[in-house]
């Protein structure tokens, strides 16, 4: 038994290497069944289908979103240039009125100084007029040959201050004039200097909002692009399952057309066939892997049906060909049969089964096919299969 083990496994593996499909090939699993895996495949599509539609929904929603992001941009930045150039031109207008305080300072010393310099020189007229003898209005008074010269220099000195008395006041009323413009433009600098802040204020708060709103934009790019892959890989899957879907509705009308053709082939009677050594291991244990758990009829059924193949002459003639057909067992492809045959777990009922069936007995006729009931498909129920 040992020997045969080994055998076996080796076998299996080299008929796998040769037989097995590729990973591009749709799996067929045949306890499943083809129509099943149609039915399932199909559900499959339209859930993608569905979580296709869903994502392009969202997917117009983040361009709406993204669109109108972009235009409230493109608003902020004319906004951003609004400001700026009316902060320009507030710095341009204090720059201006930087200019006429400077000048009008430069006058009001201007002015300050001539009125200190024409209440000095009053001042020396006067003191010489009054303290020097010799110049003195008393003495020029005296000195005079008449009356009439009297009244003549009375009104030169009476006219030299009132013209000191003018000029000092016109001067004073203009120094008073110039700080006053002084002060007027000092009060509209600080005017322009509170605008130039609120306007900085605006245009840091635009320039903010400009950021904020780059950054939701960038967010909305990135969950568009995820977006327009999760689409991408949706139809890729979609088409995958089309293909898939293609292949098994290809695999099920060849499956059909094979169990017909089964059905009017012709058969050798269970005299003909000469087994193999290993052939109970290798067939009880395929039994274990498709109805380990299903009732002991339905062990003896899936044997039937090993059998019914090496009869036909549709499939290959002895049990191992049978078995290690492309794409025929699930448990070959998945590698759940080299598994057992490593372990022999086939159970004694699976050993008796095989026995029934390689000595002739059916329990599902001609049967070439088996899988789990689906609507439509009609056939010998045994257990969680239909034979056909």
């Amino acid at each position: 038994m040992k020997r045969w083990k080994r055998m076996a496994v080796m076998l299996s593996i080299v008929i796998l290497a040769g037989e097995l499909p590729s990973s591009s090939e749709p799996l067929v699993v045949n306890a499943t069944t083809t129509q099943q895996q149609i039915k399932d495949t199909e559900q499959e599509k339209n859930e993608l289908e569905n979580q296709l539609n869903e994502t392009q929904e969202d997917l117009e929603d983040l361009k709406g979103e993204h669109k109108s992001l972009k235009g409230e941009l493109n608003n902020l930045n004319e906004q951003l240039t609004e400001v700026s150039s009316h902060l320009e031109e507030l710095e341009q207008q204090i720059k201006d009125k930087e200019q006429e305080i400077a000048a009008t300072q430069a006058a009001l010393e201007e002015a300050r100084a001539t009125e200190s310099w024409q209440y000095k020189c009053m001042v020396i007229r006067v003191r010489d007029m009054y303290e020097r003898n010799d110049t003195s209005y008393i003495n020029a008074l005296l000195d005079v040959g008449s009356f009439s010269d009297m009244l003549n220099i009375a009104d030169r000195f009476e006219k030299i201050a009132d013209y000191d008395q003018r000029k000092l006041k016109e001067f004073k009323e203009n120094r008073i004039l110039i700080e006053e413009a002084e002060a007027t433009l000092q009060r509209e600098k600080i005017e322009l200097d509170n605008l130039k802040v609120a306007a900085e204020a605006e245009k840091n708060k635009v320039a903010g909002l400009i950021s904020q709103t780059a950054n939701a934009i960038s967010k909305y790019a990135d969950q568009i692009e995820d977006a327009e892959q999760k689409a991408r890989d949706y139809e890729e899957k979609i088409k995958k399952k089309e293909e898939d879907l293609e292949y098994l509705r290809k695999k099920l009308a060849e499956e059909l057309r094979m169990s017909q053709a089964a059905a009017n082939a012709t058969w050798r009677d269970i005299s003909e066939v000469n087994f193999a050594e290993g052939d109970r291991y290798l067939l009880a244990n395929l039994i274990y892997c498709e109805a380990g758990g299903e009732p002991y009829e339905g062990q003896v059924a899936v044997g039937a049906v090993v059998i019914n193949r090496v009869l036909s002459s549709m499939y290959p003639d002895t049990v191992v060909g049978v078995i290690y057909q492309k794409s025929q067992f699930s448990p070959v492809a998945s590698g759940r049969l080299e598994l057992a045959l490593a372990n022999n777990k086939a159970t004694q009922r699976c050993y008796q089964a095989a026995d029934e069936a390689m000595s002739g007995v059916t329990n599902v006729g001609n049967c070439v096919y088996f899988r789990t009931p689906i609507e439509g498909l009609t056939g010998i129920n045994i257990g969680g299969h239909v034979f056909y």
